[in-house]
């Protein structure tokens, strides 16, 4: 039996898998922004969704960048408290067993290039519009070799060094329209977050030179992808062979089908 999670920075998603298939008891769950609160509904989580069953390994991602070593998250503006907490050797703790920590976006790109929209493609860029922005780069089913992690929300885009987090993300839309994202109904703010994303896009295919990019994440829902395309045409002059621009499949499970992926590669 293999542990699955992936903790955003507003929902944990968690579940189960006797395969390297298959999903069992999904649940979503409001991630609590107190590390000993979340780490304690996580294990809990787990003696629920695994029936007690002993679990073999566990593979998880969290929302921002690991130290070298992968046994914790070093920095967040949304889990603050969740830095720098040893997760890996707590899980490892109670249950006995081998943990694989990842970037959140490192493995929802993971699971797009081997089970959703990325699938068939070797070079695969993966954005995450949500809380906030994240995203990863896909090389023939790994995540790709880095020191630092992938962190393209954090992509200056203006001279006034505004980052593309801090336009586009759902934190962002929150702060600027005093109403959640998906109440949005102005055409006129959506249309302006296609142009800004297509300015992020347009700067991390230059950096990454994908075949495709997946575009996924709860503020995703709302943004119009041919207007993206439209705004990235117009800007990403370069090449003449544009990489594919497609919405993600997998929804809030891109995450956990990438802990399976990332669990299969070690078979």
């Amino acid at each position: 039996m293999h542990f699955l999670f992936d903790i955003g920075g507003s929902s944990m998603r968690l579940a189960s898998s006797r395969d390297d298939q298959n999903l069992l008891n999904l649940e979503i769950l409001p991630t609590p922004q107190i590390f000993e609160e979340g780490i304690s509904l996580l294990i809990q989580a787990a003696q629920r969704i695994t029936n007690g069953e002993k679990i073999e390994s566990i593979a998880g991602g969290i929302a921002g960048p690991l130290d070298s070593q992968h046994t914790m998250m070093v920095k967040s503006g949304n889990l603050a408290d969740w830095a720098q907490k040893p997760i890996k050797k707590h899980l490892e703790q109670v249950f006995n067993t081998t943990v694989f920590l990842e970037n959140d976006a490192g493995l929802g790109g993971l699971g797009e290039a081997t089970y959703g929209a990325g699938k068939g493609f070797k070079i695969v860029t993966y954005l995450t519009i949500s809380t906030g922005v994240g995203g990863s780069r896909i090389v023939n089913g790994k995540i790709d070799q880095n020191t630092l992690g992938f962190e393209p929300g954090h992509q200056i885009i203006s001279l006034d060094e505004t980052i593309l987090q801090d336009y586009i993300s759902g934190k962002a839309l929150y702060k600027r329209n005093n109403i959640k994202p998906e109440q949005i109904t102005d055409p006129k703010v959506w249309d302006e977050v296609a142009r800004l994303l297509a300015i992020g896009l347009n700067n991390t295919i230059v950096h990454w030179s994908p075949e495709v990019v997946v575009l996924g994440g709860s503020v995703m829902k709302s943004i119009d992808i041919e207007k993206v395309r439209s705004y990235l045409d117009k800007i990403l002059e370069v090449f003449v062979q544009k990489p594919e621009i497609k919405r993600a499949e997998l929804e809030e499970k891109a995450g956990l089908y990438g802990g399976l992926a990332y669990l299969k590669s070690l078979s």
